[in-house]
């Protein structure tokens, strides 16, 4: 049996061979003390920038997703790829539908494809895609993470991403929903799909533009811009890719993308507290505490998470 890598040297040294294992290792060695701190490990060795990319479903996002594979490739990027799946109802595994439009060479060592099921997640990611993104941000220069694509309920993949593009498609109508919906308050950029359908696209940007400033908080800084984009062209795909790179590099000089992550991190510890013991449980946690004394947030989840079974006198498994 083959196992994961020991250290995140070892993981980077090994190639896609190591990552898989790795990533193999999030579900088969879920909640065990070792698991966590590798997580930690991988969590404080972070180089990789992330991109989400979220938005209703048939938006276009795993073209997109495609398109910018090969433009970072172009520029000699390794690419970790997390595709986020619809769960399916029997096996509770991902249906694979994003991986299978992503056409990628097997051959490539800098590119690296997973599918992660949604699981219970109405947001979209579960707590093994999260991981799943620790550990790619460890190896690969850039991680995009592609959401299930839900619509108005889909925020989780904020809460790994480094930024956060919207996608949003001509002629759809989705412009005025999203005027009333609380994921307009998340983006970093929006993305406006198919820019080849012309004047649709070029008034869905202004649409979207008009509904951006109807639904972000005073006082939130200044508005995301929107783009267009093709994927069956090329338009805008490397000039995208550029204003993303241009937001991260902004958010590292000025110390925001630091306090994402570290906000991050603590809603991690949060919500799995929240889900295993619910809001009274959570509220019986000192996690900034535990934060503090702990490795990283998967040590802490582990702490936690024995400290309240001890609590309720559940039985404990200390592997």
């Amino acid at each position: 049996m083959s196992r994961r890598p020991a250290t995140i040297n070892a993981l980077r040294q090994g190639g896609k061979p190591a990552l898989a294992r790795a990533l193999s290792a999030v579900e088969t060695e879920r909640g065990s003390l070792m698991l966590a701190g590798f997580l930690d490990a991988a969590a404080r060795a972070a180089r990789a920038t992330v991109l989400g990319l979220t938005g209703p479903p048939g938006v276009g996002k795993s073209t997109l997703t495609n398109a910018l594979i090969q433009a970072c490739r172009a520029r000699g990027e390794r690419v970790g790829v997390i595709a986020v799946d619809p769960s399916s109802q029997i096996t509770g595994g991902a249906l694979l539908g994003d991986r299978t439009r992503l056409a990628t060479d097997p051959e490539d060592d800098g590119v690296f494809v997973r599918s992660m099921a949604a699981r219970d997640r109405l947001g979209g990611l579960s707590d093994d895609a999260i991981a799943a993104v620790v550990v790619m941000r460890a190896v690969m220069d850039r991680v995009i993470v592609e959401s299930v694509g839900i619509g108005q309920s889909e925020a989780d993949v904020a809460q790994v991403a480094d930024t956060l593009a919207l996608c949003i498609q001509p002629g759809s109508g989705d412009s005025l929903q999203f005027m009333k919906a609380g994921v307009m308050e998340l983006p970093d950029i929006v993305a406006v799909t198919k820019a080849d359908m012309g004047a649709l696209a070029t008034r869905a940007r202004a649409d979207v533009a008009g509904a951006l400033t109807l639904t972000r908080p005073a006082g939130a800084g200044d508005l995301p811009e929107v783009v267009l984009v093709s994927a069956a062209s090329g338009e805008g795909i490397a000039e995208f890719v550029d204003r993303c790179d241009r937001l991260g590099a902004e958010t590292v000089r000025c110390g925001a993308r630091d306090r994402r992550r570290a906000e991050q991190q603590r809603h991690w510890v949060r919500d799995a507290i929240t889900r295993r013991f619910g809001s009274v449980g959570l509220s019986l946690c000192a996690v900034d505490e535990m934060l503090a004394e702990c490795p990283g947030p998967f040590s802490a989840i582990g702490a936690l998470d024995q400290k309240m079974r001890e609590r309720l006198g559940l039985v404990v498994r200390l592997d």
